[in-house]
């Protein structure tokens, strides 16, 4: 396996990293499961991992929590701001630097775009960007690029779908910019309101090949070897009658399926909503449970090659 180029490195924007990374990275993944749970324990022993969270998170701090713990690592830090010294009026600054002095590596979600590059300036532990803004998400990119190759067991060739709210959506961002690394083909499938926001790809949108849709009809729909479906984030619309005029627009059901390739992989980051029929969860195209699975097995791989230059 090549050297650990992740060592005590920041995560903040999926730009900044390879298909060399990637690969990297899913080894290391594929590896990591093959260990015995006292071998697994033995990594993280002693190391602890900081977070907060300025945003409501499921998957992503729970995923962190336990893949941190099955490293045997321990994780402390601010899940409600309602209950932290924030709502005293402590700013941003100071309380990344005081969860970088209680911890090994620090894990941040919050509303605004660049929150996350601010805070790799300040700690002086590696920072995970979990979220920032309507901007990027870059482990979700990660573990949804290593999703669709342990489904696909390839990347290059493949044409990609991705739906739903292309303009908030960060981890819509993040997984394009991953892509964009390799050889496929990439529509895009939302309202006009909640299209992709250029200035965003511009400089990728000569890297790869990307189609803009509104519509999922038959013709596009026997051309994808994945659906990447996204919720569209009423949070983030400043008129709630603008939401309401497209909520439950595109609903991938048992029709979808029937009209689309037999072995399509329908992923999404979660939680959903309306987008997704509870119809299809029983299918073999339905991945995205397993897609959320993986995210604990890649965030300890990833939490592991932070944390260590020889990480196993």
């Amino acid at each position: 396996m090549a050297g650990n180029k992740f060592f005590n490195r920041n995560i903040i924007s999926i730009r900044d990293f390879t298909v060399d990374d990637f690969t990297y990275l899913f080894d290391l993944t594929d590896k990591i499961q093959t260990l015995s749970s006292s071998e697994r324990g033995e990594i993280a022993k002693g190391l602890i991992l900081g977070y907060v969270f300025y945003e409501y998170s499921t998957r992503t701090r729970l995923s962190f929590e336990s893949a941190m713990a099955s490293i045997g690592g321990r994780s402390l830090g601010i899940s409600d701001i309602d209950s932290s010294s924030i709502m005293k009026g402590e700013s941003y600054a100071d309380t990344v630097k005081t969860i970088s002095l209680y911890s090994d590596v620090v894990l941040i979600r919050h509303p605004s775009d660049g929150s996350s590059r601010y805070a790799s300036e300040i700690s002086d532990k590696p920072v995970i960007n979990g979220g920032s803004g309507s901007e990027e998400h870059p482990t979700q990119a990660m573990l949804d690029i290593y999703t669709i190759f342990k489904e696909k067991k390839k990347i290059n060739g493949l044409t990609v779908g991705i739906i739903g709210d292309l303009k908030y959506g960060r981890t819509v961002y993040s997984l394009i910019y991953a892509l964009s690394l390799y050889d496929v083909n990439i529509h895009l499938v939302s309202p006009a309101t909640l299209k992709i926001r250029n200035e965003s790809i511009y400089d990728i949108s000569n890297k790869v090949k990307m189609f803009n849709h509104t519509e999922l009809t038959d013709d596009l729909l026997k051309k994808l070897d994945v659906i990447y479906v996204t919720r569209i984030q009423k949070e983030r619309f400043p008129d709630l009658q603008e939401y309401k005029k497209i909520q439950g627009l595109y609903t991938i059901d048992e029709s979808i399926l029937k009209r689309s390739k037999s072995d399509v992989s329908i992923l999404h980051p979660l939680p959903r909503v309306d987008e997704i029929s509870t119809s299809i969860d029983n299918t073999m195209n339905a991945v995205y449970f397993k897609q959320a699975s993986y995210g604990k097995e890649l965030r300890a791989a990833l939490l592991s090659a932070l944390l260590h230059e020889e990480p196993f």
